[in-house]
């Protein structure tokens, strides 16, 4: 019942404690880690991690970020490659150029970007070029993915 031979977190075997730049702190420069990142500051330069980066609603990153899964309240203005979901929270500002395998979108959003889809075995699926959402919450891109379009000034459904 009380096992000592229970397999160790997860979070321990791939990279440890999840680190975070506080709100107001401003760092320039670049980071590589393994663990999560969550940024509530300012970050001028580039993020590679094998975790989750997560931009809090007072965060900025101007650069390149590279990461498995991303959630963005605050800023973003760069490269963003994300190998598994970005998700937008309706506070998110993008612009740049992305990359993604699964993509959530919350109303209100601004998604200024240009976006590449990658479907399941990771070969592109779309391209599109940028759009801005009005901050009555429409999304004006155009994205397609697999046989969904979703184009002009239409809400993003997410599924």
């Amino acid at each position: 019942m009380f096992s000592d031979n229970k397999k160790p977190r997860m979070m321990s075997e791939i990279g440890g404690q999840p680190n975070r730049i506080e709100k107001n702190t401003r760092i320039k420069g670049d980071i590589v880690s393994e663990a999560d990142f969550r940024i509530d500051g300012k970050l001028d330069g580039n993020v590679k991690t094998s975790g989750k980066v997560v931009i809090g609603k007072d965060g900025y990153i101007h650069g390149k970020v590279e990461c498995v899964n991303a959630d963005i309240e605050g800023n973003f203005n760069g490269e963003l490659l994300v190998s598994d979901l970005l998700s937008l929270k309706s506070s998110a500002v993008i612009e740049g150029t992305v990359s993604v395998t699964k993509l959530a979108v919350e109303p209100g959003a601004t998604f200024n970007a240009s976006c590449t889809m990658k479907g399941k075995g990771g070969s592109i699926s779309s391209s599109s070029s940028a759009g801005s959402s009005s901050s009555g919450g429409g999304f004006k891109s155009s994205l397609t993915s697999g046989s969904s379009t979703v184009t002009g000034n239409e809400r993003a459904k997410v599924s």
